[in-house]
């Protein structure tokens, strides 16, 4: 039985990724986040997707305290014996609220284009996108955050970085709409935050929704890994983790 697959092959002498030999043309020439590219568009990225795709990488790596790293330095508490456990505990809360907002941003301007044509004023689909998601109850993804407020930073910074590159079209011209028209909904700031950027940046370079938060997944790994280093490095008595599991311990009421 065969199994058609484009992503990899070996020969005793050869690996081959993407049709790309592997050792000539990927190793030492092209970035971690240039693979993810080339797994996902099947073709090494030019030098401004390069430089886009690892701001983008580089700026939901890491954010401190969240469900996922507390989750990382919890479960390498209870099994220090299995690092990967700990990192993949920490990817498994990436949902609305944390980290895979921004798939479902995308998803909202990418299938608002597709519903409203290409053509039609941005105001104007910005407007209907609002309406439609009132109406239905739906959350508006990219929009509040808990910390940065009125202004998440790394938004202008990203949105700077894809003006410069040539990556600021118009999916981000429609999120940046429906935050004017949102926020004048309510009366006041409401955060465009990372996530509405990164996934109006990355409809913008043309990756399909559903492919966003796998690298963002992919992308916050990489950052747990220094959650678990960290927690190595404190050792087991002095760990975050452990002081976690104590803290718990110490406060929780248990009701009869």
């Amino acid at each position: 039985m065969k199994f058609p697959t484009k992503v990899g092959k070996s020969t005793p002498e050869k690996i081959y990724i993407h049709g790309y030999d592997l050792t000539e043309d990927l190793i030492g020439e092209i970035t971690l986040a240039d693979m993810a590219f080339l797994g996902a568009k099947h073709r090494k990225p030019t030098k401004n997707e390069s430089k886009m795709l690892n701001a983008l990488l580089v700026s939901v790596s890491e954010h401190g305290f969240t469900p996922s790293s507390v989750s990382t330095r919890l479960t390498y508490l209870g099994a220090p014996e299995s690092a990967q456990s700990a990192v993949a505990a920490g990817l498994l809360g990436a949902g609305t609220v944390y980290l895979g907002a921004m798939e479902y941003v995308a998803e909202m301007l990418q299938e608002a284009f597709k519903k409203y044509g290409e053509n039609e004023d941005i105001r104007v689909i910005a407007k209907k996108v609002l309406e439609e998601r009132v109406e239905a109850g739906l959350q508006f993804p990219g929009f509040g955050h808990p910390m940065h407020k009125p202004e998440d930073p790394r938004t202008s910074k990203l949105f700077d970085i894809a003006d410069e590159l040539g990556f600021k079209g118009k999916n981000s011209a429609l999120i940046l709409e429906i935050h004017k028209q949102f926020c004048e909904r309510k009366g006041k700031d409401i955060t465009l935050n990372v996530a509405g950027a990164i996934g109006a940046i990355f409809s913008d370079m043309e990756f399909d929704y559903r492919h966003v938060k796998s690298l963002a997944v992919a992308s916050r790994a990489v950052g747990l890994v220094a959650h678990v280093v960290e927690e190595m490095e404190y050792g087991r008595k002095d760990s975050i983790g452990q002081k976690l599991y104590n803290f718990i311990e110490e406060n929780v009421d248990y009701k009869k």
